[in-house]
């Protein structure tokens, strides 16, 4: 009985220490997201793709896309005098997942942006990220993007 009574005291004095865990991963998460689409909508290539883990999983307009063909595309588009205009985040979502070491980021995004050509696309879309902390850094694991139609 002791021995039982040991498991729930020691349970019920760790709880804290979780959750104060998982809400300091939430909140590092959330800066992570934020650095990583501020990057994005500066336009600094470098920094942005220095969130991606090399072998991420990202899912781009209806097919999957490698890290390294979607860098080298971005460098491309942007070297021709592409750029982000606007890249505002809304209604972001984190949740921590069991252990603190990964979590899982939704979010509403308002995007615009000026093509080599010159042309102006404006986007509404809903993104998802999973973020893994890999050698003390979060790192963006997994990526899916979906525009969002217009409704005119």
């Amino acid at each position: 009985m002791t021995r039982i009574l040991t498991c729930f005291a020691a349970l019920f004095l760790s709880l804290p220490a979780m959750a104060d865990s998982s809400a300091t991963a939430e909140a590092a998460v959330r800066d992570a997201v934020k650095a990583f689409n501020a990057a994005y909508a500066e336009n600094r290539v470098d920094d942005y793709f220095g969130y991606y883990a090399d072998d991420a999983s990202l899912y781009f307009y209806g097919a999957r896309q490698t890290v390294a063909g979607y860098h080298e595309e971005w460098e491309a588009m942007v070297a021709a005098g592409g750029r982000v205009d606007r890249n505002e985040l809304s209604d972001m979502q984190v949740r921590v997942l069991p252990g603190g070491e990964a979590a899982v980021a939704s979010y509403f995004i308002d995007y615009r942006m000026h093509g080599p050509d010159g042309a102006v696309t404006s986007t509404k879309a809903f993104e998802t990220d999973v973020w893994q902390k890999i050698d003390g850094a979060w790192k963006v694991v997994g990526l899916h993007y979906s525009e969002i139609p217009s409704s005119d």
